[in-house]
């Protein structure tokens, strides 16, 4: 079956002036630019810089990981973050950091990180590291326990979890691919949203009875 020309012509002249979407982050139009975070400039993604004269060198070094967190928390770990919050130099970069300290015992618990991949190194001890494939794989669970000097990875998205183990302490050290990873804690979200998640919806979803939702919304009354 032919088409005329005149259809062929439109549908070219369609394609051609369709909207083009970049799904890219652009590259940094300067060496680097520190994010003022008390900024009232419109901002569309991310910070806007401070000028390079008043940048000094600070944002190019950090401390913050070289010391261990409190453990003692109900979940027996301590996460460290190196974010842009926490290091305006990672403004536009596209990366950041995390220290995790855990207590024998201790876990981080099942979360997710909407905005980044994750890559990580134990510095000290065991951890069982646990990730949760999406429905597209059964919900599968990949799990290693991983010990001091080894390294896992984390695609974006995927909810997974650390756990402590051994006997003694343990701690690691993930980098991101953003410079604000976000972190969605499952267990804090659904008991202590804000507004609180209707206890209907908890106890169809879960399946269980409302006196358990209500036991656990008070558990994360508090948070973590």
């Amino acid at each position: 079956m032919g088409y005329s020309k005149t259809l062929v012509a439109g549908l070219f002249a369609t394609l051609l002036l369709a909207p083009v979407v970049l799904a890219t982050d652009p590259d940094p139009l300067q060496d680097f630019c520190v994010a003022d975070l008390d900024g009232k400039a419109v901002s569309v993604n991310g910070h806007p810089c401070k000028p390079m004269s008043k940048a000094g060198d600070d944002f190019l070094f950090s401390s913050k990981l070289a010391k261990a967190g409190n453990t003692s928390t109900p979940n027996g770990s301590a996460v460290t973050e190196l974010d842009v919050a926490e290091w305006p130099g990672t403004n536009t970069l596209g990366v950041s950091m995390n220290r995790v300290d855990f207590a024998p015992g201790g876990t981080n618990p099942p979360h997710i990180h909407p905005r980044a991949t994750e890559i990580g190194i134990v510095m000290k001890g065991e951890l069982l590291v646990g990730i949760l494939g999406s429905l597209d794989s059964g919900n599968k669970l990949y799990s290693r326990v991983v010990r001091a000097g080894e390294t896992f990875l984390i695609p974006r998205g995927l909810m997974h979890l650390q756990f402590n183990v051994g006997k003694t302490e343990a701690s690691m050290v993930v980098s991101f691919n953003s410079q604000n990873p976000g972190i969605v804690f499952v267990p804090l979200t659904l008991f202590s949203s804000n507004p609180p998640i209707p206890t209907p919806v908890l106890t169809k979803a879960l399946r269980v009875e409302a006196g358990v939702v209500e036991l656990l919304k008070s558990k994360f009354a508090a948070g973590f």
